[in-house]
């Protein structure tokens, strides 16, 4: 799997021209499911990015979690991570899981995310059309890929 997170000041997504899904403070997570993924690495993941220490304490360091300081998340499936650029101009998607895996996938890591203490878990829906609004504070964006795990 591979999440991209972002520290927020502010998050939200619109689903399908809905009502938006908003948070203040806190994490996004861009979520993308591999071929090769299993079920086994959701509840790491979700507790990796819940706990990621990237907000400042108060010598200004990042040393403080989301969870610890009570924000919220807001996830948004995003297949288009595991886009392959090494070859042509239009990126390979092959290497996404296809449903109904990846939305399995998805539906757990947003069920193992909120047993994790964050203030909320707001997320958009697989599969729909969703535009996303967020204020980058730092910016801080960090990249995980599960695969690195076993390296």
């Amino acid at each position: 799997m591979r999440a991209v997170i972002q520290r927020v000041a502010r998050a939200s997504v619109t689903v399908n021209g809905g009502e938006p899904r908003a948070i203040g403070r806190g994490i996004v997570i861009l979520l993308g499911v591999g071929d090769t993924d299993t079920l086994d690495i959701v509840p790491k993941l979700a507790e990796k990015c819940a706990n990621l220490r990237i907000f400042e304490d108060d010598q200004g360091k990042l040393n403080r979690s989301a969870v610890e300081l009570g924000y919220s998340a807001l996830v948004v499936s995003n297949f288009t991570l595991y886009g392959d650029t090494a070859r042509g101009r239009r990126p390979s998607l092959i290497r996404a899981a296809k449903p109904p895996f990846s939305v399995d996938a998805y539906e757990a890591f947003l069920k193992e995310l909120s047993r994790q203490g964050l203030a909320s878990v707001q997320h958009g829906e697989f599969g729909a059309d969703m535009q996303v609004d967020l204020v980058n504070d730092g910016p801080v964006t960090i990249w995980i890929d599960t695969d690195d795990w076993s390296r």
